[in-house]
This record gives structure tokens, sequence and C-alpha cells, in this order.
């Protein structure tokens, strides 16, 4: 192990000791493991959200334990800096920029910024990267060995480079295990590559987190006990695309910003589907669903743990690879890219992409009518969910919902909860439309939705989304009224005596004329 070391370029002699590495390793997996058991107790858990694989409620603030570990290591590492004052500002900007985007995320899990708010957010402090002097200026090809400055897109470049990997991580981080995994295996890469350049703090931080990382996920793997929410997925997003940038020394060392990119193939390739998929049914782009690849897996019929190993051993696939390419400097680059595009297309045959592909093929799913269906849908659900703090009941909340599934076309909803199941059926849809539809939808721990429609008059593509759709406003609306009425989702359930609706008295009443406007008779007319 010594002799490895040392030809990567890290001696004994070197600031940065084999006894410092093993004691950021140590402390970053202590500091996590100490703070979470006293996170679970102390915070408040937010209600499970449809696009999430758990459907009880489990603690989101799993960042701050790794926030943490990462202060802690982070002192250490001061410690081992030359003297002079551009070192010391470089690991200052990236500590105060990593804690910042955690700060974003934070707020996030405590109360829903919204998507443009955070991309604002993360764009600001991305730029304050830049101007703080840590830049993407050049790109090296590795074939050539040739210089490509940037110029004036290096801060298109970097700032592009930083949101993005922010983002990819938080996008997997929707079924127990799989971010911290993902973000414990690039951390491993950065650690390889900050010894390579010898770059003794970004060294430090990478086997720091690597502790950390294995701390936390110690309680995160399936079935999670903490979360590490948005707070912990924009730091460790952020940390990672940073931490990349000061190994290829503002991209001279090309294989050092192409190799994270081959490490999260698997991220990538679902990000691009989800825009892909968002765009072709008229969806906002950040909205989030459930036709991830963890989403596909867990409907195949496999478990949670089962879904996290498969989607393991592809990570650590194309980790092999990305360790390949910079081992090789990047000569290796076509060949492994040939490689990874293999895996990627046995992965998506294997979780039904191929057919999806297929369906976007069609007329019917490019249809502008499609999407104007979509359109519509969304707009019913923004009223269907405010409509939740009008009504005392949750019985009158169902009898609006019937409106709400009524206007999109369904035939059939069956609606279960803890004390009974309401079916609700359309008049004129009995037979000869087409052939039925049928599709369940669980959105907590007790409750689940079922639609029915008939295909002339509501495809099986449409049908599939406005299912999904509507089952996440129910969802959406049922725990906003019980957060309101501080009262359980049942069907004979009426809203609590201290609840905020009855303090604020925001009960629905008809528009009453004024005194001055005649009263008028809307009887029917006689003749």
């Amino acid at each position: 192990m010594q002799s490895v070391l040392t030809q990567l370029g890290f001696t004994p002699a070197s600031p940065m000791t084999y006894a410092t590495v093993t004691a950021c390793l140590v402390l970053g997996f202590a500091m996590c493991g100490l703070l979470i058991p006293l996170i679970r107790r102390v915070t408040r858990q937010r209600g499970a959200e449809f696009h999430h694989t758990h459907k009880t409620p489990v603690s989101r603030f799993g960042g701050v334990a790794m926030a943490g570990a990462f202060c802690l290591v982070s002192a250490i590492a001061l410690l081992t800096q030359p003297s002079s004052s551009t070192a010391w500002q470089s690991s200052l900007l990236i500590i105060s920029a990593s804690l910042a985007m955690f700060a974003l995320g934070f707020c996030d899990d405590l109360r829903p910024l919204g998507a443009k708010k955070k991309l604002l957010g993360q764009v600001i402090i991305a730029s304050c990267v830049y101007f703080g002097g840590i830049q993407i200026e050049l790109i090296k090809n590795p074939f050539t060995n040739t210089d490509l400055a940037l110029g004036g897109l290096s801060f298109v470049a970097t700032v592009s480079w930083l949101v993005a990997l922010t983002n990819l991580i938080n996008i997997i981080d929707g079924i127990d295990g799989l971010a911290g995994g993902v973000s414990l295996m690039l951390m491993c890469l950065l650690a390889t590559a900050g010894m390579t350049v010898a770059s003794g703090f970004s060294t430090l931080i990478a086997v720091g987190m690597v502790g950390a990382l294995v701390g936390f996920l110690v309680y995160n793997l399936p079935p999670a006990k903490i979360h590490m929410g948005d707070g912990g997925a924009y730091f460790l997003g952020f940390l990672i695309g940073i931490l990349s940038i000061v190994n290829s020394h503002k991209g001279s060392v090309a294989a050092a910003l192409i190799a994270p990119l081959f490490a999260l193939a698997l991220p990538i390739a679902d990000v691009v589907l989800a825009i892909l998929r968002r765009g072709l049914r008229g969806l906002p782009i950040f909205r989030p669903d459930r036709k991830h690849i963890h989403h596909r897996l867990m409907d195949s019929g496999f478990s949670r743990s089962r879904t996290v190993l498969i989607l393991y051993i592809i990570s650590l696939l194309s980790m092999f690879l990305a360790f390949s390419l910079f081992w090789s400097q990047g000569r290796l680059l076509p060949l492994l890219i040939g490689f990874l595009f293999l895996i990627l297309a046995v992965a998506a045959h294997s979780c039904g992409y191929t057919k999806d592909w297929m369906l976007a093929a069609s007329p019917a799913h490019r249809s502008l009518a499609f999407r104007k269906e979509t359109r519509y849908a969304l707009t019913l659900s923004q009223w269907f969910e405010m409509e939740a703090e009008r009504r005392e009941c949750v019985f009158e909340l169902w009898q609006d919902y019937q409106f709400f599934v009524r206007k999109l076309g369904f035939s059939e909803v069956k609606l279960a909860l803890p004390d009974g199941v309401n079916v609700w059926r359309s008049v004129g849809q009995e037979g000869g439309l087409g052939e039925r539809h049928s599709v369940r939808h669980e959105t907590g721990s007790d409750m689940a939705i079922e639609f029915a429609a008939c295909d002339g008059v509501l495809p099986r593509a449409l049908f599939d989304l406005l299912a999904e759709l509507a089952a996440e406003a129910w969802q959406k609306a049922a725990s906003r009224w019980q957060q309101l009425h501080n009262a359980p989702v049942r069907f004979d359930s009426v809203s609590a005596d201290k609840s905020d609706f009855r303090k604020s008295a925001r009960r629905y009443e008809p528009a009453r004329p004024a005194w001055w406007v005649p009263k008028r008779d809307i009887g029917p007319e006689t003749t």
C-alpha cells in the first residue's frame, strides 16, 4: 500500500501524512455516526412525497450530519495547507461555497422554495466560486495533448458544471442508499485523483467525506432511517463538482474532469431521459415524476434492496471505466465510451426504456392534443390542492375529487382510506368504448387509489400520465388538509377544534350581494 501511494506522489514526508489521512477518515465516520441518532430524535419528519419510494415519514436532515463532518475534516485539512495566502483563499472558498449550497438545500428541506428560486441560488453560489478564482479555464485534448482556452466561455462552463453536478446527485436521491452510494464511489475517485495531482486539501476532504458517507449509509441503506434531503444532496453534488475542478488544475488535467462524468453515467442518462420524457408529455422539466430508473425497477417487481443492488452494480461498472480513464490519462477514451454505451444500452433495455422510445415516436404521443390534456390536468390539480384549504371534512374533499377525475375522463375511481373504501363511477362509459385500462397508485402507508378508463376515451399513454397526475394531486391535497386541520385522513374525519382551519375560520361561503343590489328570482320561468 505504501509503495502504491508513493508512486502516486503521496509520501510520508509531505504535510499530508498517512496519520492525517487516517484521522480524516475516522473522524468523518465518527462525526456522522454520532450526529445522525441525535438528529433523528430532535427533527420533525416531513410527510412522504408522491414521487419518493417511501410511504411513511422519514427524517430528511441527514445532510446536517455530513455538513458537520465536513466542517471537522476541513479544519484538519486547513492545518496541512501551505502558509501561502493563495492556498488558504482557495481552501476557504471551497468550504464556504459548499456550506452555502448546503444551506440552500437545508432551507428547502425546512420549507419548499420552488425550482426557480433554488436554481437561482445555485447559479449565484457557482458564480461566486468562479469569481473567487476556481474556474475551468481551458480544455485539454487527451489525444493531441493540446490546450483549448475557453476565454469568455469559462464562466458558462464553470457555472454549468457546478450546477449540473449539484442537481445530478439530488435527482438520484429517490431511493434508499442510491445517492449516498454513488457519492461514496465518486469521493473515492476524487481522493485518488487528489493524490495523483498532489492536491493535499482536496484529498483530505474527499477522504473525510468517504468516512462520513460510510457512517451515513449505515442509517440510509434500505429500509432507510434517515434521508440526506436536498441539503445533503446539494452539498455532495456541489462538493464533487468543485473538487473535480481543483484536481483538474483549471481544466489542464482533462481526465480529472472526464472521469466523474463516466462515474455519473447512470444519473446523467436518467436526467436526459427525464427531460425528453417530460418535454414530450408537456410537463415542466423540473417537475418530479415516478418514471426514473429506480421507479421502473421497483414497478417490475424488484424490492427496494434489490433495486439499489442492481443500480450499485451499474454504478460500479461505470466507476471502473472512470478509474481506467483516469489512469490512462484519457488515451483509452474512445474504447471506454464504447463500453459505457454498451452498459447503458443493456440497462435501458432491462428497465423498459425501449418501449418508451417507441411510444414517444408514435403520432398520439407527439400530438398537440396530448400536451393540452397535460396542461389541463395540471391546472385542475392546482385547483383541487387549493380546495383542500376550504373543506371542513375529508368526505367533502372526496366529493371535489370526483368532479376532478370526471373532468379528466376516468370511468371509475376507487379510493381506499384507513376507515373504508369509496367508489365513484361515471355514467356513460359502461361499454363499447374500447379496452378498459386500470392502474393502482399507493399514496401513503394506508392510502391507495385505483383508476379505470376506456381506451376510446383515454388512450393508454394518456391514461397512465393522467392517473399519475391525479394520484399525486390527491396525495398533496390530503397532506395539506391533514396539516391544516390537524386530523387524520379518513372519510369520517372533520377539522379539529384547535386546528389552523378553526382558528382562521376559513370556511367557504358563497358570495352575498350588497344590500343595495336588488334581489333576483332565479327560479324557473313560467310560460
